[in-house]
């Protein structure tokens, strides 16, 4: 038990996808201007993220590994995480409109966003058994929404505050995260 909690805060604040591996920016600064489309997106990730991890170790163990195609891993996984999203944006689309405006062009950048592939690839490099990949998965997604949502925050501050006119925007926002990623950098000596 002890192992998985480990594995838990490991994933959320000491390697997380965000801040300390440098992965899934795009979302993180296309969507984290307003807290409503931060949180859609977060728990988007999640769903997507999880099941993901789950399927691609499935399909990693059971058929690549089984046929030795070990090699078709990136084209097995980019199928995967492409059906998933294609779900989610279809489930949003007839269930949550206004999230699904909201989320934009970025919410088909899932099917792209490294950070998924990378937490795939990750669970088969660090060779976890399914219940650690579930939990990795998880818990990567849930560092993925803290960070999203924290930034979210930040910079819905930031619209209030008087920026200098060549830090407005995407500066500002750069600077910010790179603060963040500092702060989330002192979790290191969690490890």
């Amino acid at each position: 038990m002890s192992d998985f909690l480990l594995l838990v805060i490991s994933c959320i604040f000491v390697n997380n996808i965000l801040l300390a591996q440098y992965l899934g920016n795009c979302p993180f600064l296309g969507v984290s201007k307003r807290m409503e489309t931060a949180i859609g997106m977060a728990m988007a990730v999640v769903f997507v993220l999880v099941m993901a991890g789950a399927i691609t170790w499935v399909v990693n163990t059971f058929a690549l590994k089984a046929l030795s195609l070990e090699y078709l891993s990136t084209l097995a996984f980019i199928l995967v995480i492409a059906s998933l999203v294609q779900f989610v944006e279809m489930f949003l689309k007839k269930s949550i409109p206004a999230l699904y405006a909201g989320l934009g062009i970025f919410l088909p950048l899932i099917t792209t966003n490294c950070a998924v592939m990378g937490v795939c690839l990750i669970n088969i490099k660090e060779e976890y058994n399914f219940l650690q990949a579930l939990t990795a998965s998880f818990a990567y997604a849930v560092g993925f929404g803290l960070a999203l949502v924290l930034f979210a925050g930040i910079r819905e501050r930031i619209l209030l505050a008087r920026v200098p006119r060549p830090l407005q925007d995407t500066a500002i926002g750069l600077v910010g995260a790179g603060m963040m990623s500092l702060a989330f950098f002192a979790f290191k000596g969690m490890a």
